[in-house]
C-alpha cells in the first residue's frame, strides 16, 4: 500500500514538468533533479493510517528535502501536511526520539532555520520513522507518519544530482 502511495505522489509531482530527471527510488523515498530551476530533492508520501484513511485528508501529504545550488541552500526540509492547519497552530516534528517545533501554516511546514534543517536531516539519517502533528482548522489533532527507509540514500542522490550545478 505504501509503495502505491509513493508511486502516486512521485508521479503527481514528476508529471507536470517532463524536464525533471529521476535519480532513483530508494526504499520508500525517491530522488529527482529539476535542471530548469535548478533544484534536486528527495521525497516520500505519508503513510495512510487505517483509522483515519485518505478521506480525512484535504491534500496529499509528503516530506521532501531539497537542494537549490544557485541559492546556496542544501538540505531544506519541507512537509506538505494532510490537512490545513488552524491559524497559529503549533506544528511538531518527531524524528526518532528527537522533537522539533516547525514553522509554517496552511498546509505546509518547514524548519525554523538552516541549523534546524541540518539537525532534522541528521536525525533522519539514524531514525526509522518520523511524524508531524498539528491541529486542523476544526481544532482536531492529526498526525502524518513517514517511513525513513531509503531517506538517507535518496537525500545523498539528490545532493550528488545537483553537485555540478552552480
Amino acid at each position: 500500500m505504501k509503495k502505491l502511495a509513493l508511486a502516486a505522489v512521485l508521479a503527481f509531482l514528476a508529471a507536470p514538468l517532463a524536464a525533471r530527471d529521476s535519480l532513483g527510488v530508494f526504499g520508500e523515498w525517491g530522488a529527482f533533479r529539476d535542471p530548469s530551476t535548478p533544484r534536486c530533492y528527495a521525497i516520500t508520501a505519508a503513510e495512510i493510517a487505517p483509522r483515519s484513511g485518505p478521506s480525512q485528508r484535504t491534500q496529499a501529504p509528503f516530506a521532501s528535502i531539497g537542494t537549490w545550488p544557485r541559492r546556496n541552500v542544501r538540505g531544506q526540509v519541507h512537509l506538505r501536511l494532510s490537512r490545513t492547519t488552524a491559524q497559529s497552530a503549533a506544528i511538531s516534528l518527531s524524528v526518532g526520539t528527537q522533537r522539533f517545533a516547525l514553522t509554517g501554516g496552511g498546509g505546509d511546514a518547514w524548519a525554523q532555520d538552516r541549523r534546524m534543517d541540518a539537525a532534522i536531516v541528521a536525525a533522519m539519517r539514524s531514525a526509522g520513522s518520523m511524524s508531524v502533528s498539528a491541529r486542523d482548522r476544526a481544532g482536531n489533532r492529526f498526525t502524518d507518519r513517514y517511513s525513513l527507509d531509503g531517506a538517507a540514500t535518496a537525500m545523498d542522490a539528490a545532493t550528488v544530482g545537483c553537485a555540478r550545478i552552480r
